[in-house]
């Protein structure tokens, strides 16, 4: 897969060098020279270097955003990620664009119609996290995806929720939603229809936007 990175800051250079150890091919695009200078020259990493301004359009293109499958825009302005994602999305036609959201006062911004398939927000991401380990009983949103029309969300069911000792194929989940994994005991289960779901499951399901309230009603009550 063929990744390119918007900043060189250590976001970008410790994701680009880990995404390089997975296999994939990745360019970090660097407005600083100096950073670039520093860095580039460092073969061990496996990651390519291209200095210029990442809003602009003729440097995208001269780093390879025209064949790359991934952008991730990481850089500490997000009004320079937003361009960055809207850029790749309607000038290149990048599949998938993940953003990096600094201020979580801006995060209502990176949605689809700035380019961003995905947005990534560390105190939103801290909170849910938080959420997610003391909360039994409530519906928690880990992640948004395509722009927050559609979200991973966890529960952790309840001794009084309405899904217990069901089997999945006999909930009526709606058809934009499904559970993608449950976490029992420490162990990861790969859902199927004949999984019965049991008191501190931990559901992980993929929903739509329209779906929230009656998965919340099925897992909560």
């Amino acid at each position: 897969m063929k990744v390119v990175i918007a900043g060189g800051g250590s976001v970008g250079r410790f994701t680009a060098e880990q995404l390089v150890e997975a296999g994939h091919e990745v360019t970090i695009i660097e407005n600083d020279r100096a950073v670039v200078r520093e860095y580039a020259d460092d073969e061990t990493t496996g990651v390519k270097w291209h200095q210029g301004d990442a809003c602009d359009v003729s440097v995208l293109a001269a780093a390879g955003v025209t064949m790359a499958d991934v952008v991730a825009s990481v850089t500490g302005d997000d009004e320079d990620n937003l361009v960055v994602s809207l850029l790749a999305k309607q000038e290149f036609g990048v599949p998938r664009v993940v953003a990096r959201v600094n201020n979580p006062n801006n995060y209502w911004m990176f949605n689809e119609m700035w380019g961003v398939d995905v947005s990534v927000s560390t105190p939103h991401l801290i909170t849910s996290l938080v959420q997610e380990a003391v909360t039994v009983g409530s519906f928690v949103r880990l992640m948004q995806l395509r722009g927050g029309k559609a979200e991973l969300i966890e529960v952790t069911l309840a001794d009084n929720s309405p899904a217990l000792d069901k089997a999945l194929a006999d909930i009526q989940f709606p058809r934009s939603a499904t559970v993608v994994a449950i976490v029992r005991d420490s162990r990861v289960l790969v859902p199927d229809k004949a999984t019965v779901l049991r008191v501190g499951d931990e559901v992980m399901a993929l929903i739509t936007e329209d779906a929230e309230e009656a998965v919340k009603k099925i897992l909560v009550g």
